[in-house]
């Protein structure tokens, strides 16, 4: 069940965070003649789909897994000691098979969703792999280093769902035109299965692996106490069926 809630809280992600950003950019939307400004929609967009995660994490999902939906999310709860490494295998294989589950719906969308590859990130090529890679690598490091910071503050950590909307609708309106805003390998793993589109793929792996690296570090030596974060989970702190987490 451990895995099996990973999985489905990822599809979750994927299906109706990707549906929001189908319905909000996908050619013939009526969202577009409502809204034609792209900044505002781009606002919009991130707030909900940062909305969808924290709703995850709030869920029974989140009290079963954690709700990391993201293995960079993974990866940064083990290097800060919160995850037994054995079960990072598992959660990572559940997140990109939830992320392939969850794509599947998206079909669903037809010609909308196939006029912007079902919600896939791609370089944009007017600013080229190197500044996609560094979004992705900037926006990964605010997401990494605002959860933990959230986490780490006793009075701070039972609102940590609540960082997501307004991270990601900002980080969405100013960075989604460069690399497309992921923060998530398996966020972008989803779209560019059905889409059958890989172009700059590496970097949504590459980008986020580095954003987590440089988050984990930088939390450690500003000399904040990551002892004090309790458990790898975004919420529901004191659940663990499982025996997975290290306090």
């Amino acid at each position: 069940m451990l895995y099996g809630a990973e999985l489905i809280g990822t599809a979750v992600l994927v299906a109706v965070g990707l549906s929001i950003v189908i319905l909000n950019f996908g050619q013939g939307s009526p969202v577009i003649r409502l809204l034609p400004d792209a900044g505002a929609r781009r606002l919009i967009t991130g707030f909900l789909f940062g909305t969808t995660g924290a709703l995850i994490a709030l869920s029974p999902i989140g009290k079963e897994s954690g709700a990391h939906i993201n293995p960079a999310v993974t990866l940064g709860f083990w290097l800060m000691g919160k995850l037994k490494a054995r079960h990072m295998p598992g959660y990572m294989l559940a997140q990109l098979a939830g992320a392939a589950v969850g794509a599947l719906p998206l079909l669903a969308w037809g010609e909308m969703g196939r006029s912007i590859d079902f919600g896939a990130t791609f370089p944009n090529a007017a600013y080229g792999m190197g500044w996609a890679l560094l979004g992705e690598t900037v926006t990964t490091f605010a997401l990494i280093f605002g959860l933990f910071f959230f986490l780490q503050h006793r009075r701070l950590r039972n609102f940590t769902p609540a960082l997501f909307p307004f991270l990601y609708a900002a980080m969405v309106f100013v960075e989604a035109n460069v690399s497309g805003t992921s923060t998530n390998p398996a966020r972008s793993f989803g779209p560019s299965l059905i889409s059958g589109d890989w172009h700059g793929g590496w970097v949504y792996w590459l980008g986020p692996l580095l954003g987590t690296l440089f988050g984990v570090m930088i939390f450690k030596m500003t000399g904040r106490h990551w002892s004090k974060i309790p458990v790898a989970k975004i919420h529901h702190f004191e659940h663990d069926r499982y025996g997975v987490f290290r306090s």
